[in-house]
């Protein structure tokens, strides 16, 4: 059975509503909106999107010869999509966590992560090497089950699509039993900061009860406002410097490395890991800061790096003093 990809007919609303909050920062918060950031990140969606129809067939190909040697035979009735969607974003869980965790899968998620910015024009940020890092593989399982290759990648559309809204910051916390089942953009903030407190939480796509029952979830509080973008800051709006920064490091790193288990180690373990302990992992980040925290320290004190004035923010438009520079 053909399906629909929920994304093609999303998209007309997702370049609606990034107009409509653009129009929205421009009267209240301007630094939401960098012109060079935000054509970066449509930049970035443009060519995923691309590269995501150079391999779809193969990714579909690879699917459809796993399900060859499914478990179950599962049907096409209503409530098997129902399944599939909660089992997907269970799965997506799971990726997203390893793609925070092991630094091959990293090198392509971090992409995401590299704005300075939360806004929707955020949420187009994405991969071009998705299919290089093999993150399809964690799909695999499903397919190995016995549900259909075209039902999975249709709720797999499903949960990207919902995924869109929840990159701003122009909603503030949504009912409470909503924020407790779903995630929401209060909880998507959280996961996209570089504060200590909120490193590698709210991985969830979908449902935040992932992140409850599994330990990851960190409340947005409000005496700690975010700062975004990750630990060392992409500093360049590069559109190729963006898309291939991590794996020009790892390469760098593999041919520096002495032996081949601290090369495994530069791509299997966590981001920051280093063979000689001279970098730090988003743990040893949070147990320092763990440490050292008394009362407002440097890390919480009241800054944003979209919607307030912050030295060590995100550069204001057209702000020649930024150490970021590049362009699109």
């Amino acid at each position: 059975m053909a399906l629909p990809n929920p994304v093609d007919y999303a998209i007309p609303g997702f370049v609606l509503l990034i107009l409509a909050e653009m129009l929205v920062a421009r009267a209240r918060h301007r630094r939401r909106y960098e012109p060079r950031d935000t054509l970066t990140s449509l930049a970035l969606g443009l060519g995923s999107t691309i590269a995501g129809l150079l391999s779809g067939g193969l990714v579909f190909a690879l699917a459809s010869w796993v399900h060859q040697f499914r478990l179950f035979e599962i049907g096409w009735a209503w409530y098997w999509f129902v399944i599939a969607f909660v089992l997907d974003d269970l799965a997506y869980y799971v990726f997203h966590r390893s793609a925070h965790r092991v630094r091959w899968f990293w090198a392509s998620h971090v992409i995401h992560h590299s704005s300075q910015h939360y806004n929707l024009s955020t949420a187009l940020r994405q991969t071009w090497t998705g299919f290089f890092s093999l993150g399809f593989i964690f799909r695999l399982p499903l397919f190995l089950i016995g549900f259909p290759p075209a039902m999975v990648f249709f709720v797999a559309g499903l949960n990207l699509v919902y995924q869109f809204w929840i990159h701003t910051e122009a909603v503030g916390r949504m009912p409470a039993w909503f924020e407790a089942v779903m995630n929401t953009p209060s909880h998507h903030r959280v996961h996209h900061a570089t504060n200590p407190r909120y490193l590698d939480k709210n991985y969830a796509g979908v449902f935040i009860v992932w992140d409850k029952l599994f330990g990851t979830f960190e409340r947005e509080r409000d005496d700690e406002v975010i700062r975004y973008g990750i630990v060392k800051q992409l500093g360049s709006f590069n559109l190729l410097w963006a898309a291939f920064h991590e794996w020009v490091g790892i390469a760098e790193d593999l041919w520096r490395a002495p032996g081949w288990r601290n090369k495994l180690g530069y791509l299997l373990m966590p981001p920051g890991w280093s063979h000689d302990g001279s970098r730090e992992t988003s743990e040893l980040i949070k147990q320092r800061w763990a440490e050292t925290q008394k009362g407002e320290g440097a890390w919480n004190r009241r800054t944003s790096s979209s919607s307030a004035a912050d030295r060590g923010g995100a550069p204001l438009p057209g702000d020649s003093s930024s150490a970021a520079t590049g362009s699109v």
